[in-house]
Formats: structure tokens, sequence, C-alpha cells
């Protein structure tokens, strides 16, 4: 049989190259969970981290585990090298690449660590994050020194239902993973949330969605990870996703997307043994909450209306 390029070109055919997955498309299938523990997420998450992220750099565990009991902080020591909780550079990308684009404005109220100013900055958009501590501050900045990204990170030391109303401008992303009322603890200074009793937080942190709403333009999108947590007295969860949820709406927002993060069990097993003593189930998940202010379908324009964002690799 003659070779089909010898052929007239009427007659000359090729076969279609295959489609391309959903997670070659859009980085990981776009379900309404999103599973950590599957090989293209480690593997992009390997790429992520070697270029030098460590958000749990200042940290410290000894902050983090400050309202547990002793026995549990020994556990919490002794069974998880990096016990402080960090932010998913995958899941930082997917969130940006696919709610936002290159050259926008990402405002971050709760920045913590690294890891969101690093992605941001990585992928070409103008990242604004307000954290308590300046020793975590501090370390972010050390490791923009050695971290190469297309935008500069910007870190500012303070309070943010103080410092986010009086931002000059306005933000295309609010973007967050704000502390889980006393789950984890991470100063003494009074005016960090997380050493606050539950009713006192609720009313300072949904003043602060509504200063960090305040200043989102309209027709964008907004994303908070967050997760349940146990009244630590009665053990009842205190129903802290929907918090976030009237928070928002409150602000004007509405919620467009509800995504379940799985985690890697880790020292889940551990723990779930004990906790079926009083029937508590290990949590292994995360709830990822979009909102939208003003319409959507412009929202999604003004995405698309930006450079390719999915043509770039991690590293």
């Amino acid at each position: 049989m003659k070779n089909t390029e010898t052929l007239p070109l009427d007659l000359q055919f090729s076969f279609p190259k295959p489609a391309p997955t959903l997670a070659e498309k859009w980085i990981i299938p776009p379900f309404s969970v999103f599973d950590t523990k599957q090989g293209y997420w480690s593997t992009r998450k390997a790429k992520w981290l070697a270029l030098g992220i460590e958000s749990e750099v200042g940290r410290g565990e000894e902050l983090t585990y400050r309202k547990l009991d002793e026995t549990r902080f020994k556990t919490a020591k002794h069974t998880n090298k990096k016990s402080t909780s960090t932010f998913d550079p995958v899941l930082c990308e997917v969130l940006l690449r696919w709610f936002s684009r290159p050259g926008a404005s990402v405002l971050d109220p709760f920045a913590g660590g690294s890891v969101r100013g690093i992605v941001a900055g990585s992928l070409g958009m103008h990242y604004t994050g307000i954290e308590l501590r300046e020793e975590q501050v501090l370390a972010n900045r050390a490791q923009i020194d050695r971290i190469p990204v297309e935008v500069q990170p910007s870190w500012i030391v303070g309070d943010s239902s103080e410092l986010v109303s009086s931002l000059p401008g306005s933000f295309d992303f609010v973007f967050s993973c704000p502390p889980y009322a006393d789950l984890e603890v991470y100063s003494d200074d009074p005016r960090d949330i997380s050493t606050m009793e539950y009713e006192r937080f609720l009313a300072t942190y949904s003043r602060i969605i509504g200063d960090a709403c305040a200043k989102l333009s309209d027709n964008r999108f907004a994303a908070f990870v967050v997760s349940e947590v146990r009244n630590k007295k009665t053990g009842i969860y205190r129903g802290f996703v929907a918090d976030t949820i009237r928070a928002f709406e409150a602000a004007g927002l509405g919620l467009y997307n509800d995504v379940v993060l799985l985690n890697n069990v880790g020292t889940a097993a551990i723990r779930a043994n004990l906790n079926m003593n009083t029937r508590k189930l290990v949590r292994v998940h995360q709830n990822v909450l979009v909102f939208v202010k003003g319409d959507p379908r412009k929202a999604v324009e003004w995405i698309n209306g930006g450079s390719d964002q999915l043509g770039r690799s991690a590293a």
C-alpha cells in the first residue's frame, strides 16, 4: 500500500489527535470533589515544592497546638513532623487559574504562609496578603529572595480587621484560607482571631470578609478554603462552613461552587480508633467555597479575556 503522502491531496487522510483529558485541559478534573491522593495531583505538587516553597517556616508547632492537652500535643509532634497545616500549592494554582487570570490583583486577608503568594506571583498575578505575625511575613519574604516569580508578592504586617478597608484600589480575586476558629492557634496576640471565643471570632471574621468583598471589583470571584470545627467543650460542630457562607452572602456575594477537598489520611488512621470511643468521625476533607460578586457570566468573560492561563506548567 502506498504511503498516504504520495496520494493526491484529496485522497490523503490523517488520524485525528485524541482529545485532551479533563486533567490535561483543566489541570485536574473539574468535578465537585478534588482528590489530593491522585497521582496527577502529587506529581504536580512535587514540582511546586521543588521550587523551594516552605510554607511551614514561620509557624511554630508549639503555637499550633497550644490549646490541646499535653497528651495530644505530644502525639501530634511525634506522629507528624510537619504538624502545622500548610496550604496545598496545586489547590492554589487550580483556583487562581480557574477563577482569575494573569495580571489580576489578588487579596488574601488571612495570608499565613508563603504558598498563595508564591503561586500567584509565579502565575503573573499581583498578590497582596495581610498577616498579623511579623515573623511569618519575614519568613515568606525570605523565600521570595530565592524563588523566582513573575510578579513579586506583597505581604503586609498588620490586622486585617483594620487594614483591609484602607487598602488602595480594588481587587480581582479574594482568596484565603482563614483560621478554623481555635482549631489551630497561631499566636498569643489578642488581635489574632484564632485566640478568640467563637462568638467574637465569628463577628471579627465576618467583618473582615465584608471589608474584603467591598474591595472586590464587580463581576469577580472569591474563594475561601474552610472546614468544620467542633466546640471543644461539647464536641458539637459549630457550623463554621455555613457561617462562612452567610458572611459572604451578607457582603453581597452568592455561593457559586462548593467543592469537597479530599486530604491524605496521614495521622487520621492513628486518631480514628480513639475518636470512635466518642463516635466522632475523623475529618479527612475540607470545603472549598467559591463565591461570585455580580454576574457570573461577566466574571467568566473577564477571565476568558485574559491570556491562556492553562498553557504554562507548574515548574
